[in-house]
């Protein structure tokens, strides 16, 4: 009974040092805020785009992403000891791919962000004015339900990919 939980102690004690030897660390360990910073508020982007609704998708992420992360705590505007905004600039879309019939087979759509982290009294603490992604859909020439359901997997793909960039380098360099 002794050997074995020692077997045990042992094979979690050299898992821990593998883990720890490795350089792992818990996502958003290490991330700092400005000084004097301690919530956020996010305001809904402005949607300078034709496509409806995503000024939602993109806000949601980003509210999901500070949530998430717990280095801020995510609060109403006029609680907020820092307020993040910004515009959706612009998205595009261009074919990447054609069938054999010259239709579009894949398409690629490109979204940009224009974002800015401002402190209660409206000074700029980060901002990053071209902030983009971009994601491959497929196109169905015979099924446009399909292919509308592709491209919004796709612009919600970019929108978790930005929302997540645009935490992380908010706390670089604080």
């Amino acid at each position: 009974m002794y050997l074995r939980d020692m077997r045990i102690a042992s094979v979690a004690l050299f898992l821990f040092g593998l883990v720890t030897a490795c350089g792992y660390h818990f996502k958003g360990a290490g991330l700092k805020a400005p000084e004097g910073v301690r919530t956020i508020a996010v305001t809904v982007l402005e949607n300078r785009t034709r496509e409806s609704g995503i000024e939602r998708v993109f806000t949601n992420d980003l509210v999901f992403e500070f949530t998430r992360s717990k280095v801020l705590r995510v609060v109403e505007k006029d609680q907020a000891d820092a307020i993040l905004s910004g515009v959706i600039k612009s998205m595009g879309e261009r074919t990447i791919s054609h069938t054999a019939s010259y239709d579009s087979g894949e398409r690629r759509v490109v979204i940009t962000l224009d974002l800015a982290l401002k402190s209660q009294d409206g000074g700029i603490l980060w901002s990053d004015a071209a902030l983009s992604d971009r994601e491959v859909f497929k196109v169905f020439p015979d099924d446009r339900l399909a292919t509308d359901r592709s491209r919004r997997e796709a612009i919600e793909a970019i929108s978790k990919r930005l929302a997540e960039k645009a935490h992380n380098r908010i706390f670089t360099g604080f």
